[in-house]
């Protein structure tokens, strides 16, 4: 039995401006600040004597692999992402960035925010551009009516409101 896997999906290169500073933000403060935190405390450990059992250098060993995977995965990503601030020039469809109010067939309404993928955050509502119900929902205006895959199940929305500034 094999571990392949298929190739995931690539995701659209795409952030806001708000997304793109915070990346940043996590890859100054992972660079500058947690490293040489780990580092010392890295070289603490090593400096205690037999690393074979010393748990204390192997949880900072993996920790620091895990924060060199991070800043490497940020510095190649931050460097493909393209930032999007600025607004479409028809401000009534649904395009990235967008705030949207949806009604659903039960008339209970949600609003979602399209984002990037590296900012989704379910909590606040912002979904991925890649997403089954952002893709459905693109180029849509108030009053359209539109079908999406979710993962549950098909369902049927009406577009209540659109804007671009932040509720």
């Amino acid at each position: 039995m094999s571990r392949w896997r298929p190739p995931a999906a690539a995701s659209t290169a795409m952030i806001t401006p708000e997304g793109h500073q915070r990346l940043k933000a996590e890859l100054d403060e992972l660079w500058r600040v947690r490293r040489p935190e780990v580092v010392r405390a890295l070289a603490a450990a090593a400096a205690e004597g037999d690393r074979s059992e010393n748990a204390e250098y192997t949880y900072r060993k993996k920790q620091l692999g895990e924060i060199d995977r991070r800043v490497r995965y940020l510095g190649k990503r931050l460097e493909s992402l393209r930032v999007v601030d600025a607004h479409p020039s028809d401000p009534s469809a649904i395009f990235f960035g967008a705030w949207f109010r949806v009604e659903d067939e039960g008339g209970a309404e949600r609003e979602y925010r399209i984002v990037g993928p590296d900012e989704t955050d379910a909590a606040r509502c912002w979904i991925s551009i890649d997403s089954p119900l952002a893709r459905a929902a693109l180029k849509r205006r108030v009053d359209d009516e539109f079908e999406a895959a979710l993962p549950g199940g098909t369902a049927r929305f009406v577009v209540v409101d659109v804007r671009y500034e932040q509720p």
